[in-house]
């Protein structure tokens, strides 16, 4: 049996554990407050110039998916509560689609993003250690990083380097908006995964009704860059390699947009003013290929994290 004196010193350990994960470079926990647009009176412009990044829309990859459902091939030991016991590997159903082509594997996308990223709610210590809900609560935060740390260990394996892996987001988050902007499909499909090129080329169209033409920069280097949250998606049951990972990244960069009328009249914006916008968007690439790239294949609305009473 254990003393009070040492169930007491364990919660304080687990306590201050669950809290590394809001400050970790790779695991998820931010609880921050997350605002789509700041800065110089230009918000109006950017919801409408990213629609699908400020609200809500149908089309997207993690949007309206109800009979599709994956196997996450996390497996990891951890000793919760000093029983020794071990976690289960989560599963699910491989997609229908990706069950047929099982003999002939392609680098298609999964098409939907696998446990999107949420920020966590605040909960207060007592709550957290001395209530049945905060045990649930921390249990379930313990598991979601512990996705995290696998998934980022698996990629480490295949020569994963988080510096030059921000520096490539970073570049594909310009190129991206860049082609967005320029309504560039051809470049843009080579980018993106599927499911995300057909959300973009209808965002692209509906802007064009709009506006003629417009200016977006992206004023370098970027404030901020990190790994919220990190999945692996399998694709075929009968080999646990065949998985695809996902890294959702928060960006934080000042920006530069004016949007023109026919005439070449200005009728948003100002291409002078720089604007803070903070975007997460999630990565994709293929762990059973030689040579696969990342690819953009979701982007996520940021919302603001609530307070847990």
């Amino acid at each position: 049996m254990m003393t009070p004196f040492k169930r007491f010193h364990l919660v304080r350990t687990l306590y201050r554990s669950s809290q590394i994960g809001e400050s970790s470079s790779y695991l998820l926990g931010s609880s921050k407050t997350y605002s789509s647009a700041i800065a110089n009176g230009s918000e109006g412009n950017f919801r409408s110039f990213y629609p699908n990044l400020l609200k809500g829309q149908d089309g997207f990859p993690f949007a309206g998916v109800k009979s599709l459902t994956l196997r996450s091939t996390m497996a990891a030991e951890l000793s919760i509560f000093m029983n020794d016991k071990r976690m289960i590997t989560t599963h699910a159903k491989a997609p229908a689609q990706a069950r047929q082509v099982a003999q002939q594997i392609s680098l298609s996308s999964p098409g939907l993003i696998y446990e999107p990223y949420e920020p966590r709610a605040k909960m207060p210590f007592w709550k957290r250690w001395f209530t049945r809900s905060g045990w649930r609560r921390t249990k379930h935060d313990i598991i979601l990083e512990l996705k995290s740390a696998y998934a980022i260990a698996k990629l480490r394996k295949k020569g994963y380097s988080k510096k030059q892996f921000y520096n490539e987001a970073v570049n594909m988050y310009k190129e991206i908006n860049t082609l967005i902007a320029n309504g560039d499909r051809r470049s843009l499909r080579k980018s993106v995964t599927e499911k995300m090129f057909s959300a973009l080329k209808n965002e692209i169209k509906q802007r064009e009704s709009t506006w003629s033409k417009v200016y977006w920069e992206m004023v370098e280097p970027v404030v901020t860059i990190r790994t919220l949250r990190a999945r692996l998606i399998g694709v075929d049951r009968k080999d646990l390699d065949k998985t695809f990972i996902q890294l959702t990244l928060e960006i934080l960069a000042k920006q530069k947009f004016e949007a023109y009328d026919s005439k070449g009249s200005v009728v948003a914006g100002d291409k002078n003013k720089e604007v803070l916008v903070r975007d997460i968007w999630v990565f994709e690439k293929s762990m059973f290929h030689r040579g696969a790239s990342w690819r953009l294949c979701g982007r996520i609305t940021p919302k603001a994290s609530h307070s847990s009473t």
